[in-house]
């Protein structure tokens, strides 16, 4: 049995699979039957693979050996493939797996917001805080989950898989890193971006009296800073929180439901957060007055560890299906505005042929009235000259 753990150590860290070494190293020991299936399940979830699968016979005496027999070909042609699972035999199961497919225009992301092993109460109510601002498109785990996002990611990648988020927000607390809160995402399920920040001054949503916001409603996001624009990792962070906190992405919204502004400000090192609701207010005109209500939760972050991903699978992962492209259209085009525009082409026009207006005095006459005319001008001239 050491000698099968040891294999399967050295295939962990070597991240090279392979069933049938295992199997062929188990075949001299005295081993169980689910201690193997056991391994051999660790070993086909470590690959990230469905097979192949493993039949084994029952165990046979001592001093005749153990052996093992697996079948791919035969078991897993029988089973026809969906989408790279295996087919499912109900239509709640098969409304599942196209839910989870990947689509053309995907779905409002989702967000998991989890502790550490260690938390403090401030990193606990901050977390719930934000996961009052964030549903109902978020998932919050209360319990504590020991993991450190920036060694190790294959927990974050295990729960984004089972609850199909791609936007994960981590607290914890200890004597190094104190309230720490860590942005990321994923693409793809593996971790894309993640950006640690901690926290300096917290004001909850308890803290700051007041009505506050219904859920769901769709914030309006404001970035002051010379920083969002120029430095990198806080233009990575820009990005981060936008798509964390946009909400989802609707055709029109009604002026009354513009009612909750998230304002994040870079100053001197440090990331200002805030959240105000708007008011309307009356103003004498059409145009109504508008004032800005603080309800909290209000944060002092200050910039720690990142994990930014490289610029080619930065590029990747937002590159978009052809099939959402718009199709360009000969003569038209559109501005920032979104105003559409048309080009009209026309043929070289003869200036020669341009009908213009013509005095009725410097007409040409033409015919006996004309000739009538000559002939009086001629008569004139001749009693002018006797």
């Amino acid at each position: 049995m050491h000698c099968c753990t040891y294999n399967l150590a050295l295939l962990h860290e070597s991240y090279f699979f392979c069933l049938d070494s295992l199997v062929h190293s188990c075949c001299d020991l005295e081993v169980h039957v689910e201690e193997l299936n056991m391994l051999c399940l660790r070993l086909s979830s470590l690959a990230q693979c469905s097979g192949p699968f493993l039949q084994v016979s029952p165990l046979i005496p001592h001093r005749q050996g153990f052996r093992a027999h697996y079948k791919h070909t035969s078991e897993v042609l029988k089973m026809k493939q969906y989408g790279g699972v295996i087919k499912p035999k109900t239509k709640r199961a098969k409304r599942f797996l196209d839910n989870r497919a990947s689509k053309l225009t995907e779905n409002v992301k989702n967000a998991m917001i989890m502790k550490g092993g260690n938390t403090s109460m401030t990193v606990t109510q901050a977390l719930k805080d934000i996961y009052a601002l964030k549903k109902p498109s978020a998932v919050l785990y209360k319990k504590k989950n020991i993991t450190r996002p920036f060694e190790d990611s294959t927990s974050l990648e295990f729960f984004s898989k089972k609850t199909d988020s791609s936007l994960f927000l981590f607290g914890s607390h200890n004597k190094k890193r104190p309230n720490n809160l860590i942005f990321g995402r994923l693409f793809d399920f593996h971790v894309l971006d993640m950006i640690e920040l901690g926290i300096e001054k917290y004001n909850s949503l308890s803290d700051i009296k007041g009505s506050k916001c219904p859920e769901g409603t769709k914030p309006m996001l404001v970035f002051a800073g010379d920083a969002f624009d120029h430095e990198n990792e806080h233009k990575r962070l820009k990005s981060l929180l936008t798509d964390f906190f946009r909400g989802p992405v609707v055709p029109s919204v009604r002026l009354a439901g513009l009612e909750h502004v998230l304002h994040f400000t870079a100053l001197e090192g440090k990331i200002y957060m805030r959240s105000y609701r708007s008011l309307l207010k009356k103003s004498g005109c059409r145009t109504p007055r508008i004032e800005l209500e603080e309800i909290g939760p209000s944060f002092d972050f200050i910039l720690r560890r990142t994990h930014l991903a490289s610029d080619d699978l930065y590029k990747t992962a937002h590159k978009q299906p052809k099939a959402l492209k718009p199709k360009k259209k000969k003569n038209i085009s559109h501005d920032t505005f979104g105003t559409k525009f048309g080009r009209l082409h026309m043929q070289k026009q003869d200036l020669a042929k341009l009908q213009t207006r013509k005095m009725k005095g410097l007409r040409k006459r033409r015919g006996p009235a004309a000739a009538a005319v000559v002939t009086g001008e001629t008569s004139l001239k001749s009693t002018e000259v006797e």
